[in-house]
């Protein structure tokens, strides 16, 4: 069978939210003491680039608010955020002051932020950044890696926030 698209097709941006909305991705923090303050959001780009050298990507948007001060960071704590935080990946992406209030983390000597009870987290540095449409794709070169094997990540979906099931 073949698939017959329109031609000429209104590609609004709300139009392809929802069809990128169908693809469910993990969760991350991305975050850095920045001046002696914890600076940081959550990224649901996050993916693995490479293995030599060792990479990831995250995708912004152009327009935050936050990437200019945490770009400025010696080292960026990411950490793949766990099936219950949700509400955390909600207060990472709210007011800026209080992003951490109340949240358990761990800083690294160099200023990593890494969400303490996170499925692993990794000491990264910039690598490189490129312009892509109204985003930036950011590409992180791994320093150090931890990871844990139980529990499940946090899931984003349609606006919502899941886990994994088992499939049968």
């Amino acid at each position: 069978m073949t698939a017959a698209f329109p031609t000429n097709q209104d590609l609004d941006p709300q139009r392809l939210r929802s069809a990128f909305g169908n693809f469910p991705t993990g969760v991350v923090s991305v975050a850095a003491e920045v001046d002696g303050v914890p600076v940081g959001l959550a990224a649901s780009s996050f993916t693995s680039v490479s293995l030599d050298p060792p990479l990831v990507s995250i995708n912004l948007a152009a327009t935050s608010k936050t990437w200019p001060d945490l770009r400025r960071a010696v080292k960026l704590g990411v950490t793949v955020l766990a099936s219950h935080h949700g509400p955390l990946c909600r207060q990472l992406a709210g007011a800026v002051g209080q992003r951490f209030t109340g949240v358990d983390y761990s800083v690294s000597p160099e200023g990593s932020i890494f969400i303490d009870d996170g499925m692993a987290t990794f000491d990264t540095t910039i690598h490189r950044e490129v312009p892509a449409g109204d985003h930036i794709l950011v590409l992180l070169e791994l320093h150090a890696v931890e990871h844990r094997s139980d529990g499940g990540p946090l899931l984003f979906h349609r606006s919502m926030f899941g886990q994994l099931a088992a499939a049968e």
